[in-house]
């Protein structure tokens, strides 16, 4: 009559998560997720995740940590990610550290930029 299966609880189900911030969305604090995220929005605040994606129209302002990273708006904050994508329409105030790093033709960056130290292949493609 009664089942020894028990609920799956939200930790259970994180596998493959995906969130998405719309464009109306105005976040004032700190986002920390297991999950990946992709921003539209405005966050003021650090953001610590998976993965993260940022559209054009999105600000960020606060430090970003990720494995990966894909930006293509504006952010005032430090960047720490292994792999960064960088587009041509993003534009970026803060130090960047990655392990690859992609920039496209146009993308605008205000700050310093350093490879964090790994065995990984070459860091630094550029995009035309």
């Amino acid at each position: 009559m009664f089942s020894s299966k028990t609920t799956p609880t939200v930790a259970d189900r994180h596998t493959g998560a995906f969130s998405i911030l719309g464009t109306d969305i105005v976040i004032r604090g700190d986002i920390a997720a297991q999950s990946d995220l992709h921003i539209d929005g405005t966050i003021e605040g650090d953001i610590a995740c998976a993965a993260l994606v940022q559209g054009e129209a999105s600000t960020i302002r606060g430090n970003i940590a990720a494995k990966s990273v894909r930006l293509s708006g504006t952010v005032h904050g430090n960047i720490e990610a292994t792999e960064l994508v960088i587009l041509k329409t993003a534009r970026i105030e803060g130090d960047l550290r990655y392990d690859a790093l992609t920039i496209e033709h146009g993308a605008r960056i205000d700050g310093h930029l350093a490879r964090r130290p790994t065995d990984a292949e070459p860091a630094l493609t550029l995009v035309g």
